[in-house]
């Protein structure tokens, strides 16, 4: 029997504003525990929640770039369950009407486009965090009331890879905006994943069940292959009963899933309007202020990048998925360097050595200021792609100017058409037995003549003069 895999995906998203949501606190990733608490965070009695009005910009701006309708008024709602890592036993969030509704995005997977349907988009308060330990657990309320977007999706993809390629395109587009620093490793990004099996012919979903907090999109892609062979296996086996609707822990260490509880429901929750917060009209002159904020994102810089500057989608793909990468490639376009060729360097020599030694783009040393030295002393001839290349290893090894560099290690391009002639005279005159050779027929000693000119200038030649001299001389 063949099943299609059904998967939704909530994704909560934390905000960098200055201060929590509902609370004065400030706002920022720390190591040190409960360090950024005051008693609103850990629901002191008598306290009384003020909205962040940052918070809800960034929430209606994101819910823009999502392409979502936005509600007329701005309601609360309280979200009543226990967990502990809940200090007041409810959770200050958006039911009766989301900041966002109805949006969707495209994102391409395997040069296919597919669209993704985002059902909501809701600003509420984050939990406290907890870690675990053999006989005991540690609670640190510095998330606590930290501004947190949760963008829920209809149950729309069918594979990992559209998943994650979603998730991916999120994250880009929270930093390409202003919206979150979206670290997985801070925990600002995390993904709840809805996964169930269907038959081919079926009408209706099979059982729903909920992998939680997954904090990386490579967990996220083995969460969803697991519960795909989990579920499958069951459904065969005849035990399909055994599916039921709950929700589950991902686990890295074996790559699997675990039973945690039986999943809740909207009534488990027992929504009702916030009472402590007033609900408000959203000003539309505020909200075209906010609209005009959204700079270019990522599908419409890869389209721009295309049009204006002829990039292939490929590299054009690749530049735009970081947002620091596609500000590094604008900066050298604000300084005239060729599109081309700032986008082969980057994509090539610039990604491959920070990814080999994990660097990062804001700390590297070559700037496009510095690179377009570089690739500006090679279209005038000054230097040879070989040289530039050796050029751009010691300018990040040295931390020295280009220019400066240059004079050090005299890397000048020898393009004298009389000193070449002599040089390649000298050789030809010393290598009969191989110019026999070419002459006989075996071109591909030409090769070895460049090769041999090359070695005698350590690499200075000019090689297009080296190519029309040797041409001249071997067929005289």
């Amino acid at each position: 029997m063949k099943y299609i895999t059904v998967i939704g995906l909530e994704v909560h998203c934390e905000l960098n504003t200055k201060a929590k949501v509902f609370t004065a606190s400030p706002n920022f990733y720390t190591d040190l525990p409960n360090s950024t608490v005051t008693p609103g965070d850990i629901a002191m009695p008598g306290y009384l929640p003020v909205l962040n009005k940052e918070a809800l910009k960034k929430a209606i701006k994101m819910s823009m770039c999502l392409n979502c309708k936005i509600p007329d008024e701005v309601v609360f709602d309280r979200k009543n369950y226990f967990y502990p890592d809940l200090p007041s036993s409810l959770q200050i969030t958006q039911d009766t009407k989301p900041i966002g509704v109805n949006g969707e995005v495209k994102v391409e997977v395997n040069g296919e486009e597919h669209t993704i349907k985002i059902n909501n988009l809701h600003l509420e308060e984050d939990t406290a965090s907890l870690d675990h330990y053999f006989d005991y657990s540690l609670i640190d309320y510095n998330r606590s009331a930290v501004p947190l977007i949760e963008i829920v999706t209809e149950p729309c993809m069918h594979d990992p890879e559209t998943a994650v390629a979603f998730l991916e395109y999120l994250r880009s587009v929270l930093k390409y905006a202003d919206i979150s620093e979206a670290d997985t490793k801070k925990g600002q990004i995390r993904c709840d994943v809805n996964i169930s099996l269907m038959k081919e012919d079926a009408k209706e979903f099979g059982t729903r069940v909920e992998v939680k907090n997954i904090n990386s999109f490579g967990n996220v892609y083995d969460a969803i292959i697991y519960e795909i062979k989990r579920q499958t296996e069951l459904l065969e086996s005849g035990r399909g009963h055994e599916i039921i609707q709950e929700t589950r822990r991902f686990e890295d260490a074996t790559s699997a899933t675990y039973s945690m509880r039986a999943k809740e429901t909207a009534t488990d929750y027992r929504y009702y309007v916030e009472p402590n917060i007033p609900r408000f009209k959203l000003d539309q002159k505020w909200l075209k202020t906010i609209k005009n904020e959204i700079p270019l994102l990522p599908n419409e810089r890869i389209a721009l990048y295309q049009e204006r500057y002829d990039l292939n989608h490929y590299d054009a793909g690749v530049i735009v998925k970081d947002k620091a990468y596609a500000d590094y490639f604008e900066s050298c376009l604000n300084l005239k360097i060729d599109p081309k060729k700032a986008s082969n360097w980057l994509t090539t020599m610039i990604m491959g050595h920070i990814n080999k030694f994990n660097l990062s783009l804001e700390d590297f040393y070559l700037t496009p200021e510095r690179l377009g030295v570089i690739i500006k002393a090679v279209s005038d001839n000054q230097i040879s792609s070989k040289q530039a290349k050796e050029l751009f290893y010691k300018v990040i090894e040295e931390k020295e100017e280009p220019a400066t560099l240059m004079k050090k290690y005299g890397m000048q391009q020898l393009d004298n058409d009389e000193e070449l002639e002599t040089i390649i005279q000298d050789i030809l005159a010393n290598n009969q037995a191989q110019i026999n050779e070419y002459q006989a027929g075996k071109t591909n000693m030409f090769d070895y003549f460049v090769g041999q000119t090359m070695k005698a200038t350590k690499g200075q030649a000019n090689p297009v003069k080296v190519k029309d001299i040797l041409n001249r001389e071997l067929n005289k």
